[in-house]
């Protein structure tokens, strides 16, 4: 006796409902994004609320290859930066400084220099010159 079945039992996975899931997903994932904010950089980027611009002259430090510094092109050693620097905003309401030093001192340098200029609350600028092209 032939009892065999005729009928075959086939496996289906149905995937009409995975494309709805997906398009869920993808819309959650692109909104969380957008409001995540990532470690960036805080810059205070200037902004023109006037067209006059008020001329302000920064005082300059000057930083040369051998680590000579100068103060509005006056000499002043290391170690009395941080005094002369303190004595020329005095009385200044919103003091700036222009950096004005060679590439080729180390970055510890530099970093000295604005760890200076964030004790006294100054802003400091970084004077670049311009690549020719």
């Amino acid at each position: 006796m032939n009892l065999k079945r005729r009928t075959r039992v086939v496996g289906e996975v149905f995937t009409g409902s995975l494309n709805d899931i997906m398009f869920f997903l993808l819309l959650f994932f692109l909104i969380t994004s957008t409001l995540a904010t990532p470690n960036v950089l805080k810059l205070l980027l200037p902004s023109a609320t006037s067209g006059t611009q008020s001329v302000k002259h920064p005082i300059t430090i000057s930083v040369d290859a051998d680590l000579q510094y100068a103060i509005n092109s006056t000499p002043v050693t290391s170690d009395m930066l941080e005094a002369a620097l303190r004595a020329e905003i005095q009385g200044q309401v919103d003091p700036a400084v222009l950096l004005k030093v060679d590439k080729t001192i180390q970055v510890q340098n530099l970093v000295d220099l604005l760890d200076i200029g964030n004790r006294l609350k100054i802003k400091m600028v970084l004077a670049t010159q311009t690549s020719k092209q």
